[in-house]
This record gives structure tokens, sequence and C-alpha cells, in this order.
């Protein structure tokens, strides 16, 4: 048996393994995310306004094909990343915010009530002052954008919140993550409700029946998921990826099969 002190079989040395250690401790830390996704959007910008603008919006042009046969999907990089990618994201905020309803700050029926409540008024008043504004200056054809104002860049949003939140109390933090998802889903759901005009139902209720039955599957068998951490791999993740799949063929946002 390895002594404590001693170093576990990797074929690293001291220095190889302490550095892998220190690189995957820093990759954990939620600020090094929060800087790479502000870099990464003040990089955009400069690309978009620079001589190299045509290649990066050939970048995000290029297509990929994903899936197998003939159950191929077509998609850019960018939609990759933003009904992809983004899913993704989605689920791990989900995540978290599972655990503070489960066993965190929102346990309390009546302290969750609060970001709920707070999400709805930040979806109404500024629909209401947009409404409002199109009607004072005279172009009421204007008012069928009011849910411009409602959407929130959840990523980005949780990216400053990331930046700043380790000097935030653990209570704060909680409600504005809260805030920022719910204000989210309820931006994505007037787009799908409103604005979509080919709507597939099949799809949807396809891909609402995975995700149910994943739902299902997780509850049921908690247990054995986290025995056979395998078993989830092999089970859960094509389910969530089925769920994906129909979600972005009914014509509503992806992400928010995550």
């Amino acid at each position: 048996m390895a002594s404590r002190g001693s170093l576990p079989q990797s074929g690293l040395g001291r220095g190889e393994y302490l550095e892998t250690l220190w690189i995957e401790k820093i990759l954990r830390r939620e600020t090094i995310g929060g800087l790479i996704i502000v870099g990464a959007a003040v990089l955009a910008v400069i690309l978009a306004n620079s001589p190299l603008a045509d290649a990066y919006f050939g970048l995000r042009g290029t297509y990929l094909s994903i899936g197998f046969g003939d159950a191929v999907m077509k998609l850019s990089v960018g939609h990759f990343t933003a009904d992809g990618l983004l899913a993704i994201f989605f689920f791990l905020v989900g995540l978290e915010l599972k655990r503070e309803f489960v066993s965190g700050e929102l346990r309390d029926p009546r302290k969750a009530l609060v970001p709920v409540v707070a999400a709805l008024g930040g979806v109404i008043v500024p629909a209401f002052i947009y409404v409002s504004i199109t009607q004072a200056i005279g172009v009421p054809e204007a008012a069928r954008g009011w849910a411009i104002p409602i959407a929130t860049d959840i990523a980005f949003a949780l990216a400053v919140l990331a930046l700043v939140g380790t000097w935030l109390p653990i209570a704060l933090r909680t409600f504005l993550l809260t805030l920022a998802v719910v204000d989210d889903l309820i931006g994505i759901t007037v787009i799908a409700v409103f604005y979509t005009d080919d709507l597939n139902m099949g799809n949807l209720v396809l891909s609402l029946a995975v995700i149910v039955a994943y739902g299902f599957l997780v509850q049921r068998f908690q247990s054995f998921f986290a025995q056979r951490f395998g078993a989830a791999w092999l089970i859960l993740l094509p389910m969530g990826i089925v769920a994906w799949f129909f979600m972005y063929g009914s014509g509503v946002h992806a992400t928010i099969a995550g």
C-alpha cells in the first residue's frame, strides 16, 4: 500500500502531478469560468470589428453535420454553440438550482418564491415600458417587439456573477442565480408561444416525453446510478441527446432541453 505522502501510480513525476492538480483546481473555480466567458465576448467583439471579421463570421457560418444515417442535422458553428453547448450550460445550472431547492437556501418555499416573483417583475415591467414608449412615440406597430427587453443573457449574467460572487453572501448569490434562470426560461417560453410560426407539436411532445422518462429514471433508480456511474453515461446521456434533438426539431429554443 502506498504511503500517505506518496504519489499515485499515474506515471507523472512529482512536479507534473502537482501541476496537474493545480490546473484542475484553477479550472474548477467559478471565477475562471466567468473570466473565460467575458474574455471570449470581448474577443468576439474585437474580431467582428477588425480586418479578421470575414474569417470570424466565416467560422461562425461553417456547418457541422450531427447525427447518423438519415437522421442528420446540419448546424452552423454559431447555432451549435447557441443551441447545443448552452443546453449543457442550462443542465449544469439546473443541477445547482436543484441542490439549492433540496438542501440549500431555497429549500424554504417562501424564500424560493422571492426570486421567482422578482423574475416575473423583470419580465412584465420592461415589456410594459417598451409598449408604453411605442404608443407614446406613435409607432404602435413596433409594439410587436415587446419580448425584446424581457430577454436575459443568462450565460453572460452568470459569468459576471461568478466574477463578483466570491464577495457576495450565499443567499444573494442564490437569489441572483434563480432570478436569471427563471427570467431566461420565461423569455424562451414567450418566444416559443408568440414568435414561433413553425412549431412542430409532434417533436415537442416527444422531447417532453423523453425528459419526463429521464426524470423518472433519475428519481426511481437514484442509488443505482450513484453506484454505477458508467450506467448513467450509457443510459441517461443518450436520452438527453434524444430530448435535445426533438426539442430542436420542434422549433423551440433547444437550450430549454437542458
